[in-house]
């Protein structure tokens, strides 16, 4: 094939190939965001294990202590001096480390997912809330079980509790609508520019092995966005909340996707490099079989 054909099919192919990998650690970003963080088992059993977590249960115990004080002091000044204050927070700590902590801290993490993702599919209008009922009720029956005395006495009370406030809804709502379309189509784009971009290459082994770079240095950026939101994340917080926690919960969110990130790389570079392996053991092509075989001259018939 002559220089003059296959150059536009090598431009096309290599802006079809940057952009298949441009495309990969995108649609990994909003697959994990989609299948991860809005499917309820897979949330609830990624959260479980934190209620272990010593960040986690001081967080925890601050926050109640804080919410019980100020119902028993409603003046600050009061708060701070309450003689029950160190009572309180050892009382609190000493039940996070309870199974009732555990029975709590799941059953919130569920009633919180289920309430969130309700807001997300339909179109109710109000703030995102939670009934506490349910979670009293698991409690109570686990500190039932526990014979913990006067816990059947325990009131099991219809509280809503906002979670999400009614501005932020709507846009909470659009956002989430735009990453689930997204999820299905980043993929499939991703692999359709990936194919085609090696169907019309001059060279596909080069163009296989450009896929696997690319789809490494994608992998790589992925990773380091996880590192880099993660230093954010924490950075914006306010200092009255446990930076440990929301640590914690950061990692243990983006776990899977800290995997997929490098499962890309590794993914890359084998491709890359058994297509550059392939290629050095192809044997080169032979000058005599190129070559247009040369005119032999015609046989004289011997004269008599």
């Amino acid at each position: 094939m002559s220089p003059h054909n296959t150059g536009p099919r090598s431009a096309l192919s290599a802006t079809l190939l940057t952009l298949a990998c441009l495309l990969t650690p995108c649609a990994t970003l909003t697959t994990w965001a989609t299948h991860t963080l809005t499917d309820t088992p897979r949330y609830v059993d990624t959260m479980a294990p934190l209620a272990t977590n010593p960040a986690i249960r001081e967080a925890v115990a601050d926050a109640v202590q804080d919410e019980v004080v100020q119902t028993l002091s409603p003046q600050p000044a009061a708060a701070t001096d309450n003689p029950l204050t160190p009572f309180i927070k050892d009382a609190v700590r000493s039940f996070t480390r309870t199974p009732a902590f555990r029975t709590a801290w799941t059953a919130t993490n569920k009633a919180v997912h289920d309430a969130l993702l309700h807001a997300l599919h339909t179109d109710t209008p109000g703030p995102v809330t939670i009934d506490l009922a349910p979670v009293t009720a698991q409690v109570r029956a686990q500190l039932t079980a526990d014979h913990m005395p006067y816990a059947h006495r325990i009131p099991v009370e219809h509280t809503e509790v906002a979670v999400v406030p009614e501005a932020e809804v709507a846009g909470l709502r659009r956002g989430f609508h735009m990453l689930d379309a997204a999820a299905f189509w980043l993929p499939l784009a991703a692999v359709v520019l990936a194919v085609t971009g090696t169907a019309v290459a001059a060279c596909r082994r080069r163009a296989l092995t450009a896929t696997g770079l690319g789809t490494a240095l994608g992998g790589a950026l992925l990773a380091v966005a996880v590192a880099v939101g993660r230093r954010l994340t924490l950075a914006d917080l306010p200092d009255r909340i446990h930076r440990p926690a929301a640590a914690a919960v950061y990692d243990a969110l983006t776990a899977t996707l800290r995997t997929a990130s490098w499962l890309l790389l590794a993914l890359g570079l084998t491709v890359a490099l058994v297509s550059w392996l392939t290629g050095r053991r192809e044997p080169p092509p032979s000058p005599t079989a190129s070559a247009a075989p040369s005119r032999q001259p015609p046989a004289t018939l011997p004269r008599p």
